[in-house]
């Protein structure tokens, strides 16, 4: 199998290409305060973008993804923008490193949409039957255990499937997260997502190489399941083939 080239994967995240795909989500919100489309119709395109409807009419939950926990300063300062200009003047912090915003006019999600782009922030996919937000242990990098810093294959991971034209439909949501040591229970928990991560080092005297070993198919809601054992120790450069494999079965 082969995986998408670096332009291709830039391609997906260029401004043209956001811009328009915001451009998409206004013309839709048009077409539903039109009557040219449904409710129903729009609800599976609405998610798929991160927005939530709520039980007060005309208010959405606006979910932002941040891949691995991980936010700039000039982000923060986005995020306190939207809290006050389009929410409650409040953010929620979520269990998979998101950050919600609740009573969020519908005609302001663009408005929004379009500053979370200038920033490098984005709500696709964090709802819905996608790949949802890949996190991280939240002291990688610091954490005196890890075998090494999980964040960039974190990140990796995370902009390679954001947006990728295969996996944004699939039968049900599909969540990742990496650990960056053998003590998971504490971290970022890998056990109980579709595709766990805890980093691992093989060898030593100048022949130690990085990489992971892989748990699949765990998970919580109303039947937890146990994830099971791919392999002990995947190369990091198998990495992107195997978790787009994984996903190509599920």
């Amino acid at each position: 199998m082969t995986v998408a080239t670096t332009t291709e994967v830039e391609e997906r995240h260029s401004r043209e290409a956001i811009e328009a795909e915001i451009a998409v989500f206004e013309q839709r919100v048009h077409q539903l305060r039109r009557g040219e489309i449904t409710e129903q119709q729009f609800r599976p395109f609405r998610l798929k973008h991160g927005t939530y409807g709520q039980r007060q009419p005309g208010f959405q939950m606006l979910r932002v993804k941040v891949a691995a926990g991980v936010l700039q300063p000039s982000q923060l300062r986005v995020l306190a923008r939207i809290a006050d200009e389009y929410s409650t003047g409040r953010g929620h912090l979520t269990t998979r490193e998101n950050v919600q915003f609740h009573f969020v006019k519908l005609e302001d999600v663009p408005a929004a949409m379009r500053l979370l782009a200038d920033c490098g922030l984005t709500t696709r996919e964090a709802c819905g039957n996608t790949v949802r937000n890949v996190t991280a242990c939240p002291v990688a990098g610091i954490c005196p255990g890890e075998a090494f810093d999980v964040t960039p294959y974190a990140l990796g991971v995370s902009r390679y499937l954001l947006r990728h034209p295969d996996f944004h439909d699939l039968p049900r949501k599909f969540k990742i997260a990496f650990s960056g040591c053998a003590d998971d229970g504490g971290c970022s928990v890998a056990g109980i997502h579709d595709v766990g991560l805890i980093a691992q080092v093989r060898g030593s005297n100048g022949t130690a190489r990085r990489g992971f070993k892989v748990l699949v198919g765990g998970g919580l809601g109303s039947l937890p399941t146990e994830s099971a054992v791919l392999t002990d120790f995947l190369p990091e450069e198998e990495l992107l083939p195997t978790i787009e494999a994984v996903l190509r079965v599920f």
